[in-house]
């Protein structure tokens, strides 16, 4: 006889404790396999896939796109049986049919080596062999009378935005990509085709007023402004900046990668300068105890460097920077910003670091002040690198010029500590031999 299993939402970790519904990959009726994701949420740091624990037939869901539920709500029930599970799947749902506690997550906790994978989902074509008794199913209301439920086909991430900022319905699309996949290409052009009798309604997420747009500040966008708003609340910081010649430099890069091999780039080269200049200063690699009332000097330099996405501003984190060389650092940011922009970082990935790199440089301005990436003590923000007029060896030159500012907490340390690892941080960029000699 079947058993009813409730699969909840598990704790994703890294002290989240909510998460929103943003894609069931599974409806009503349909056959799971154990480990199989059955639904995709957003976090206020990643968007991941959950994977169920258990094998059998869904027989009820709970909650709706674009619903938060909180850690530990049902997420779908699942009837385990012999009967009810897919074939050949009998021996693997053993243990959960026995009643046993489920398996651990793939994705979640420390083990991070396996990604999530996609299936397919099957219709049940038998009934099951007796009577199930479960919570009555979540009823999920169709846009439209004549658009079928159950999932979409839609594995883009970025697809999925476009269609909700532009208000335009997944299911009433007829996908042109395998197996009735939706592509970017569908959605544009049912954009194309609502823009020709009226507008294109407003996206769902913004509410339009006689004062303006209201948008809610919520999911990644409302994790960053209360992480802002609590260090600007807790950290008394401070700022201080200096102009660097970095032209030796980038002549040193463009040597580098001469030689041939993996290409290194320039946020590499001053990761490595920041972590030989937090070694010099650890001070900056702390984090304050309010409750203790101590400081916390880290051991490891878990580096954050700021990405920018289509979902907003990211921090992904390089672990225990300080044992990495240029080589390796390079590798790493490329991995991590490749996933960033795909929506696939883990939160683990953005969380845990202990300084924080900040190229804003890319957005073609000079400098900034940083905010403090509470809880860490101090971000190094780097502008642009441009050719300007500067004294070089008594001459007036034209030299490759870099702005460099530290924002600290000034409770870890004070001015002097700060001006002397932003100096040696720029002798370093001026002449790169400065950090061989310290290395």
């Amino acid at each position: 006889m079947p058993q009813v299993m409730e699969f909840k939402l598990p704790d994703l970790g890294e002290g989240l404790t909510e998460a929103e519904i943003v894609r069931w990959l599974v409806a009503v009726g349909d056959v799971v396999a154990i480990d199989q994701p059955v639904v995709e949420v957003e976090t206020a740091k990643a968007m991941v896939e959950v994977p169920c624990p258990y094998g059998g037939v869904v027989t009820a869901r709970f909650g709706e796109e674009g619903e938060e539920l909180p850690v530990g709500a049902p997420l779908i029930t699942v009837a385990v049986g012999a009967q009810s599970m897919p074939v050949g799947a009998e021996e693997s749902a053993g243990a959960e049919g026995s009643g046993e506690a489920p398996r651990p997550l793939i994705g979640y906790g420390s083990d991070h080596s396996r990604p999530a994978r996609r299936r397919r989902v099957r219709p049940v074509t038998a009934a099951v062999s007796a009577p199930v008794t479960a919570p009555a199913p979540v009823a999920v209301a169709p846009a439209a009378p004549a658009v079928p439920g159950g999932p979409v086909p839609v594995i883009s991430p970025l697809v999925r935005k476009l269609a909700k900022d532009h208000g335009v319905d997944l299911r009433a699309l007829d996908g042109s990509g395998p197996e009735g996949l939706i592509l970017r290409a569908d959605v544009e052009a049912a954009l194309a085709a609502l823009r020709e009798p009226a507008p294109a309604p407003a996206p769902a997420a913004v509410a339009v007023t006689a004062q303006g747009e209201r948008i809610p500040l919520k999911g990644l966008r409302g994790a960053v402004a209360e992480k802002l708003s609590r260090s600007r609340r807790e950290i008394p910081d401070a700022t201080c900046w200096v102009d660097a010649d970095a032209t030796e430099l980038m002549a040193a890069r463009a040597a580098m990668n001469a030689v041939g091999g993996p290409k290194i780039s320039v946020l590499a080269l001053l990761a490595r300068i920041c972590t030989a200049a937090l070694a010099k200063y650890p001070e900056l690699n702390s984090t304050v105890d309010l409750a203790a009332k101590e400081i916390v000097r880290l051991p490891s330099v878990h580096l954050g460097f700021a990405a920018q996405t289509e979902r907003g501003l990211v921090v992904p984190v390089v672990r225990d920077a300080q044992g990495r060389n240029p080589e390796s650092l390079s590798a790493e940011f490329a991995r991590l910003t490749e996933l960033a922009r795909a929506g696939k970082l883990a939160p683990a990935d953005l969380t845990g670091g202990t300084f924080t790199l900040n190229n804003y440089g890319v957005f073609g301005v000079d400098g900034s002040t940083p905010i403090v990436n509470h809880p860490e003590a101090a971000m190094l923000g780097v502008g642009r690198i441009i050719d300007k007029p500067w004294v070089h060896d008594g001459q007036l030159a034209v030299r490759k010029v870099v702005q460099l500012s530290l924002t600290f907490d000034h409770r870890v340390c004070d001015g002097g500590t700060a001006g002397g690892f932003l100096r040696y941080v720029a002798d370093c960029v001026e002449s790169p031999a400065v950090l061989l000699r310290t290395l």
